[in-house]
């Protein structure tokens, strides 16, 4: 089992998967990232059902990255889900949106949001978010989990 935290990108566009990792890759953050395409998958992953049912190689992420229009279960409805599960309230979610509206801005912050990207983030917006949770991270009972490539400070 790899001991490393990872990352929970629900994103269904693969062009915007390649995106995100390449902007975690330019800001030299070496996490896993764990990719799941819907939202109905996005939740059974966080409570471990169908095919993420092995709890023993599946730990939790420290964040989630988290599209709004999704397959299944939009992005809503599964930062409403996260949010009522009481394991799931310290993670931290990010939106990732295409949408500059403000009543989704308004919307995702309401229902738990720690930050709302507009699309496609890049590696400085990725940085200025991990760099705000510094100081919750910073705890005893939240280390530290990234893993920034050495020669980046």
């Amino acid at each position: 089992m790899n001991s490393v935290p990872h990352i929970l990108l629900v994103e269904d566009s693969a062009d915007d998967v390649f995106i995100f990792k390449r902007a975690l890759q330019d800001a030299r953050i070496k996490n896993p990232v764990v990719v799941v395409s819907n939202g109905q998958d996005a939740i059974d992953y966080l409570s471990r059902k169908s095919a993420y049912s092995d709890t023993e190689t599946r730990s939790l992420p420290f964040v989630i990255f988290l599209d709004l229009k999704l397959p299944y279960q939009d992005g809503f409805e599964v930062l409403e889900w996260i949010r009522n599960q009481p394991v799931l309230q310290t993670i931290p979610v990010v939106v990732l949106s295409g949408s500059g509206e403000i009543r989704d801005h308004q919307r995702a912050y309401a229902l738990g949001a720690r930050s709302y990207l507009i699309k496609p983030p890049d590696s400085q917006h990725i940085l200025q978010f991990i760099d705000s949770m510094r100081s919750y991270w910073g705890s005893a009972d939240y280390p530290w989990p990234v893993v920034i490539e050495s020669g980046y400070d």
